[in-house]
């Protein structure tokens, strides 16, 4: 089983690296740990969209057995911060990001995308448009070297709807560097045509408004 939960509140860097915090994340039932904060590596992102009712600092994954009750791990993190909102999801990894050291910075901008379904669409055409059609577009127009959509199950905290979060992995440049972001290689005419095409896509399923999108800096434990 995979939770993601976003988490608001101030030192949320620190507390998330806290031994003792990953002590007992693992005796609540937590095998793996993912923490995205957006911190000074990556504040000058240009990428940053809102509608929650503040910006998101932390993102927090874990994977547990499936038969793990989410509450203790929802109160774990619920403690460290001012508000924590949390669901579980169904992984699908497109690209897989590259391997790092326990704890270490993976090299990259990952960007983290909270999605909503449009009141206009169907849940299940929504799925089929987003996983089937998209997914291809995204990763052509694109230069990921990391891409991971989840679509929420359930929610296990909180009162937040989201319907799919995504994490997509881009070359540090591409924090301020258009070029970088879309992989277009210095040549405009090829840079707005990707550009096109992403937008196109992204309408046809809703993900160009009402949605949230975090720049951050990617950890992982093995716990």
């Amino acid at each position: 089983m995979k939770l993601i939960y976003a988490l608001w509140g101030s030192g949320l860097d620190t507390a998330l690296r806290s031994t003792q915090l990953h002590t007992l994340l693992r005796a609540a039932g937590v095998s793996r740990l993912q923490i995205n904060v957006d911190d000074s590596d990556v504040e000058e992102a240009m990428l940053r969209i809102t509608t929650f009712d503040k910006p998101v600092p932390a993102v927090v994954s874990v994977w547990t057995d499936t038969d793990v009750d989410p509450e203790p791990i929802s109160d774990l993190l619920a403690a460290i911060s001012q508000r924590t909102a949390g669901w579980e999801v169904d992984e699908t990894v497109r690209l897989v990001p590259p391997a790092v050291e326990n704890g270490v910075r993976t090299t990259a901008l990952a960007q983290i995308g909270f999605l909503r379904i449009p009141a206009d669409l169907d849940p299940d055409q929504w799925l089929q448009i987003w996983q089937g059609q998209h997914t291809s577009v995204a990763i052509e127009t694109q230069d990921t070297f990391g891409y991971v959509q989840n679509r929420v199950l359930r929610t296990v905290h909180g009162t937040d709807q989201v319907d799919a979060v995504v994490e997509e992995l881009f070359p540090m440049a591409a924090m301020t560097d258009m070029h970088a972001f879309y992989g277009s290689c210095g040549d405009d005419a090829e840079l707005q045509r990707r550009i096109t095409l992403m937008v196109e896509s992204v309408t046809r399923f809703g993900a160009h408004t009402n949605l949230d999108s975090v720049p951050t800096s990617r950890y992982c434990f093995a716990l």
